[in-house]
């Protein structure tokens, strides 16, 4: 009986050899490498599908969005059809011309270059700016009170721009606080940055007489926005979600702006 179990012990541990030996472990080395390829995968993927890090390249997003803060966009907003909406803060890349060489850069260093391609490090090339017009929309400038109007109606904007001493509208980049952008086309968006004393938006491309080195096209191409600005990651102390603002809620549809902006004269501000 002794003997019949001992070979029937040698039998089992010929077969599963596994059971006598504990499992073997990869390297130290060899599982970083490991976990540093997935991570740079994730990442990829991330950034190709998801969510991709910016910086302000500018004062143009002031007071909200300080030059060199750091900023998370999500793309999943303008899928299966999505467009840009009015209010929100988009990422685009530059339709030409619109960046200065200094803002165009980008890191400078090839491990900063090398972070951006995989999405762990923000990427040069790109504006930040609040879209105001979708297509078919018309903007202009302004009200007796400085109001930007959209489709004939005034925008509440004192909540999110920035008002420079001795500003008299809302809309003064173009030296005259009376102009009118639109209808916007089909497949582009209408943009301004919040600090409107000092932004190089869609009102700067509308290439108004007294506006020199001016590239006419105030308009920019849905198919360059990246995504939806949704997060303010850095500096920590100022982390917050971005939300888009009420005022653009009561805009009616450009279909029923036409009367709105044949009296657009009563309007004009200064």
């Amino acid at each position: 009986m002794t003997d019949d179990r001992s070979s029937t012990s040698l039998d089992e541990s010929e077969r599963y050899p596994s059971a006598r030996k504990a499992k073997k472990h990869l390297p130290l080395w060899q599982e970083t490498i490991l976990l540093l390829a997935i991570a740079i995968v994730l990442a990829v993927v991330i950034k190709a599908f998801f969510v991709q890090a910016f910086y302000i390249p500018s004062e143009s997003m002031e007071p909200g969005l300080v030059k060199n803060d750091r900023i998370l966009v999500e793309k999943t907003s303008y899928w299966f059809g999505g467009t840009p909406q009015r209010g929100d803060v988009v990422v685009f890349k530059d339709p030409g011309g619109w960046l200065s060489p200094e803002e165009d850069a980008g890191p400078s260093n090839p491990i900063g270059q090398l972070m951006a391609k995989i999405g762990l490090y923000p990427s040069g090339g790109h504006l930040v700016k609040r879209v105001i017009g979708v297509a078919g929309d018309t903007i202009h400038c302004c009200d007796n009170k400085g109001r930007i109007l959209v489709n004939g109606h005034p925008l509440d904007e004192n909540s999110y721009i920035k008002k420079t001493p001795g500003m008299s509208c809302n809309g003064p980049m173009t030296t005259t606080c009376n102009w009118t952008a639109g209808p916007v086309p089909e497949g582009t968006v209408f943009v301004m940055g919040d600090n409107r004393d000092n932004s190089d938006d869609s009102t700067m491309h509308l290439c108004e007489p007294k506006i020199r080195d001016c590239v006419p096209d105030p308009y920019v191409p849905v198919s360059d926005v990246v995504g939806k600005v949704f997060m303010l990651l850095w500096p920590g102390s100022r982390f917050h979600v971005l939300h888009r603002p009420a005022d653009f809620a009561g805009i009616p549809a450009p279909s029923s702006a036409s009367s709105s902006s044949n009296s657009s004269g009563s309007h004009d501000g200064p």
